[in-house]
């Protein structure tokens, strides 16, 4: 399987700094697990690109639910969020794989979406990522 670990330090930046130049609107983006974990940034410092993955995760999640509920479907392809001044855009981007980009309110949805999916067509098996093993503490679970 080519998913790669949460943990794993392959930088996959590049792939995100291209994206920004092929898309000047972008002020960043972050490729994430679906449980939050930043796989790699562009545009952030650590802080914002880790919170913005988080804040990500939690925006996708609702989606998700909302699909379970009234779609018939947790599959989401997309969420856009229109702030004061920016634009969210969260695709899924393979097995367990969220990229977050956050643009300027002058972008092109159309066109910042279909560079996004552009992209996560291009290299989609590389941004996979590996589920995380079970943390087992020897002994069994007992509540209090």
């Amino acid at each position: 399987m080519s998913a790669v670990p949460p943990n794993q330090a392959q930088d996959l930046a590049w792939l995100l700094r291209g994206l920004g130049e092929e898309v000047p609107v972008i002020r960043g983006s972050v490729l994430l697990s679906s449980d939050g974990m930043m796989k790699a940034a562009d545009g952030f410092d650590r802080a914002d690109a880790e919170h913005f993955a988080a804040l990500a995760s939690g925006l996708f999640s609702i989606a998700r639910s909302a699909g379970t509920k009234f779609d018939g479907s947790n599959e989401v392809r997309q969420v856009v969020a229109e702030l004061k001044g920016s634009q969210l855009f969260l695709s899924w981007a393979g097995f367990n794989s969220l990229l977050a980009v956050l643009a300027r309110a002058e972008a092109d949805p159309a066109v910042v979406g279909f560079e996004m999916a552009r992209l996560i067509k291009a290299v989609r098996p590389f941004l996979d990522t590996a589920v995380r093993p079970a943390v087992t503490t020897g002994r069994p679970y007992r509540p209090a």
